[in-house]
């Protein structure tokens, strides 16, 4: 059986990210390019445009296309910006069709990003806690995604760095898998 992987590309923008409130055409456009196959494990790669999340390796997984979409279109990623990918390699390559210079932590010491003053960041696995390096990574008006989650569902929050001061909001729900070594700490209770 063959795949049409240009069809199935097109049928994901279409129905799991346009009908999601992601109108920015930019990220249609880059995600329509993008071959998403090509972070699935190999003989999974008809599971690149399914509606879940496909683990890649070992504890890391690829965002569902509509979370990767949601998670862009709440970062307004623009051509020029830098940004930092952490074991977000579809990510990574999205936002590098969009114009973005990207710096990728795929291996080795998640939790240490190398220093930066990224204007946006993205993680496409859970964390019960988002580490302190992450986010000192951001530039002056910095911007994060990341899914924060220590129970069935967690909710990806929208970190935004301005005059030295860090806020964030909840900007939708997502079930992605806890990253490997970002789970919650367990405590002993009477």
């Amino acid at each position: 059986m063959t795949i049409d992987f240009d069809a199935a590309r097109q049928i994901m923008v279409d129905s799991q990210v346009r009908t999601n409130d992601v109108p920015d055409l930019t990220i249609q456009r880059a995600m329509r390019r993008v071959p998403r196959e090509k972070f699935a494990p190999a003989g999974k790669a008809w599971l690149a445009y399914a509606d879940a999340e496909v683990e890649y390796a070992p504890g890391r997984w690829l965002l569902r296309p509509r979370d990767v979409a949601k998670a862009l279109h709440a970062l307004k990623p623009r051509a020029g910006e830098t940004a930092l990918a952490i074991a977000a390699p579809y990510a990574a390559a999205v936002l590098e069709e969009m114009g973005l210079t990207v710096t990728r932590l795929d291996e080795g010491d998640l939790k240490t990003p190398p220093a930066g003053g990224y204007d946006v960041l993205i993680c496409e696995g859970a964390v019960s806690v988002p580490p302190p390096a992450w986010l000192a990574a951001l530039g002056p008006e910095g911007r994060a995604a990341v899914v924060v989650r220590d129970g069935p569902v967690g909710k990806l929050r929208l970190y935004l760095k301005s005059e030295g001061d860090l806020g964030w909001r909840e900007v939708f729900d997502a079930t992605p898998p806890v990253l490997a070594g970002f789970e919650a700490e367990t405590r002993f209770a009477f």
